[in-house]
């Protein structure tokens, strides 16, 4: 009785478990929805192919005489790529067209997905020599001193030297408030630049590129530590240059922190523009270093995946963008969802046809498993930008054969058990020990095939192996929080455990041929001993490895008694 009560309170607890899990779903997006958050829903977005997107096609800016190569379109693809993908946009497609990169994406992409797809220029790094405010400035007849200049020749990036009476003008004409550099524009990187940053607030005299983005190994953003080690409000860039880039700028630092504001500022440039340029307030040694400023969260972000996804090694202008409509559209959708009812319904009446009253588990289980999956889409949908594609539902049909092969090796476990006498109670904790390691191997498969292909492919094919992955892992919940808990608690009833008929656990007493354990067949005595022979072959090829091994230890045994 008391182990009775054990399991009992055991299979409840599990269960409780799961009902905290299913309520934490809704629970979660609907909190967020009644604060007013416009992203949570609990409609999945779908992907390009079922709903759609925005197309922008690149066209690739090279110096005159010089042509792109495959190599150079291949990286630029793999770093649009990944900024796209920083973003959290999904299902998104980068592809090339000739010369050109065609970017397409799904639904509406905000604006800061937008920036970092038009700003493919190569990612620069240059010290500042002169800066001031937006509107157009006169040196020398506003109040400031003239920029000294000689016919000397420039002896570091920071030298004044570069700053010619063409380059002054170019300086005192410049309005930020209006347009100035034509899409497209390359610049020398050995001769200073004129130029402005996003927000047209500030322009600026920069000296030669002294970094490039290949420099740069990474950059990540997040809140800045005090001196207590407590975190703080105030965001923070960190970045990470490459061995090369941290001796570089180790040097560049050590010159910069000599120089007094603005002289002493190094700015970081994409498409020519200005995205920060922070003052050097220490010699920068190891190619690690820090840009704070007035940062939050978001703007931080940004700015570290520009850092981080800047670098492309060719330039290019955007020649056109446009929306695009569905590429399958709502009919594939339909027939896709009509694919996978179909399967469900075969899998459900294989259930019925084999397990009977026992398929209500089965049934229980998928029901429970389609619920998760459906919430856990619908939350990744508000927290990362996560959208279906016809891929991604071919991966969810899919994973319908994988949760019911976990209830028939879970089911003919316990069945085995039960054919050697033991009780049902008995059985179905035997059974879920044997089961629960092959069900373990099985999706431990599934999910190293999927991690595979999430790795390895793009497009459409990561989409199939993100929703396999992702089904696989509900599965092993439900099997542990649901299927095996109810089992247990149906082993109690009277119906289960004394193999009512239709049960799907009753023991075929009358059976001619019956299969009664490991090893061991029940032959009547009124069939031949030919029909015998035939039968008995036919029993023994479909014995497994543990039946055979059984019925050899038996037959050992035997031959040892009679010669004793």
């Amino acid at each position: 009785m008391a182990a009775k009560n054990g399991i009992t309170a055991s299979a409840r607890r599990y269960l409780l478990w799961l009902v905290v899990v299913v309520l934490a779903f809704p629970a979660i997006i609907g909190a967020s929805m009644l604060s007013g958050e416009k992203k949570a829903t609990f409609v999945p977005n779908l992907a390009l192919d079922l709903s759609g997107g925005t197309q922008i096609i690149l066209t690739p800016i090279v110096e005159k005489g010089k042509t792109v190569s495959a190599e150079q379109l291949n990286q630029a693809v793999g770093v649009i790529r990944q900024r796209v993908d920083s973003t959290g946009v999904s299902e998104s497609q980068i592809n090339t067209s000739g010369d050109n990169i065609v970017v397409s994406i799904p639904g509406n992409p905000d604006k800061n997905t937008l920036t970092l797809i038009k700003s493919s220029a190569k990612l620069e790094f240059r010290s500042v020599l002169v800066a001031s405010a937006g509107a157009k400035t006169v040196i020398g007849k506003d109040g400031s001193k003239p920029i000294k200049t000689s016919s000397s020749k420039p002896t570091n990036a920071s030298d004044l030297n570069y700053v010619s009476s063409a380059v002054q003008k170019a300086y005192e004409d410049l309005d930020c408030s209006k347009a100035f550099r034509k899409p497209g524009q390359v610049d020398p990187a050995n001769k200073p630049l004129v130029t402005c940053n996003r927000g047209g607030s500030e322009k600026y005299i920069l000296g030669p590129v002294e970094l490039s983005g290949a420099d740069l190994s990474g950059a990540d953003a997040g809140p800045l530590t005090g001196q207590n080690g407590s975190v703080t409000n105030e965001w923070a860039v960190n970045l990470k240059f490459t061995q090369s880039g941290g001796d570089k700028f180790g040097q560049i630092t050590q010159r910069l922190f000599s120089l007094t504001d603005p002289r002493n500022r190094f700015a970081v440039t994409i498409d020519g523009y200005v995205i920060t340029a922070p003052a050097t307030r220490a010699v920068i040694t190891g190619g690690t270093a820090q840009i704070t400023g007035n940062f939050d969260s978001a703007n931080s972000v940004t700015l570290a995946n520009q850092l981080k996804y800047g670098s492309l090694p060719i330039s290019f202008a955007v020649q056109s963008q446009e929306n695009i409509s569905a590429t399958l559209g709502t009919a594939q959708l339909q027939a896709g969802l009509l694919a996978g009812l179909i399967g469900l319904i075969l899998v459900v009446g294989y259930s019925i046809f084999q397990y009977r009253a026992l398929s209500v588990l089965t049934l229980g289980s998928l029901t429970i498993a389609a619920l998760i999956t459906y919430l856990a889409i619908a939350l990744l949908t508000w927290r990362m930008d996560y959208r279906l594609s016809l891929s991604g539902i071919a991966g969810l049909i899919v994973s319908i054969g994988i949760t019911a092969d976990s209830f028939i090796v879970y089911f003919e476990r316990v069945r085995d058990e039960l054919r050697e006498g033991k009780t049902l109670q008995v059985a179905v904790e035997a059974g879920w020990n044997r089961a629960k390691r092959t069900i373990l191997v099985s999706d431990g498969v599934s999910l190293l095939a999927a991690g595979t292909l999430f790795a390895l492919t793009v497009g459409n094919v990561k989409g199939f192996a993100f929703t396999l992955g992702l089904t696989t892992l509900i599965d092993l919940a439900v099997v542990w929080l649901f299927t095996h808990p109810v089992f247990q608690l149906m082993a109690q009833t009277k119906y289960f455990s004394s193999g009512g008929k239709f049960s799907g656990l009753e023991i075929r007493e009358a059976a001619t041929f019956g299969y009664i354990g490991r090893g061991q067949f029940r032959v009547s005595e009124q069939v031949s001993s030919g029909k015998i022979a035939k039968s008995s072959k036919e029993a023994q090829r479909r014995q497994t490895i543990a039946e055979r091994k059984a019925a050899a230890k038996d037959n050992a045994n035997t031959a040892e008694g009679e010669d004793n």
